[in-house]
C-alpha cells in the first residue's frame, strides 16, 4: 500500500463530504476519535459522526504536509481550510493517525482544534 496515495484518496473522500467512499475505506468494527468529540466504535458510527460534523459545515479543503508510515500505520498532517455554514472562514493544523489492513481503517484518530467552528 503506497500510504501517500492512501491519505491523498482519503481526504479527497472527505474534502468531498462522501460518505459512500468513506464507508468503502472503513473496517467494520473502526475505532474514531474526532478532536475532543466522544470516540466511537463501529462503521455505522463512525458514519454517522462524520454525517453529523459534514452537516456542520459548507465546505473543506485539506492540504497535506507530511505522510509518514510504517507497517500498517500511517501518520499525517497538514492545515484544512474550513467555508462555515454563513460563509466565512477559518483553518486550523490538524495531525491524523492511521491503522491500516487490507486496506481498511481500523483506527482513525484525528487531531485538530476546531473550537473556531
Amino acid at each position: 500500500m503506497n500510504a501517500q496515495l492512501f491519505v491523498k484518496s482519503l481526504y479527497e473522500t472527505v474534502d468531498n463530504k462522501d460518505l459512500n467512499v468513506l464507508s468503502e475505506k472503513l473496517d467494520d468494527a473502526v475505532y474514531f476519535k474526532f478532536s475532543n468529540s466522544q470516540a466511537v466504535t463501529g462503521k455505522a458510527a463512525v458514519l454517522e459522526a462524520n454525517n453529523g460534523f459534514f452537516s456542520s459545515i459548507k465546505s473543506m479543503c485539506h492540504e497535506i504536509s507530511n505522510v509518514w508510515s510504517q507497517g500498517g500505520d500511517i501518520i499525517c498532517n497538514g492545515e484544512v481550510h474550513y467555508t462555515r455554514l454563513d460563509d466565512s472562514l477559518c483553518s486550523a493544523a490538524f495531525a491524523t493517525i492511521l491503522t491500516v489492513k487490507n486496506n481498511k481503517i481500523t483506527n482513525y484518530l484525528i487531531y485538530a482544534d476546531v473550537s473556531l467552528l
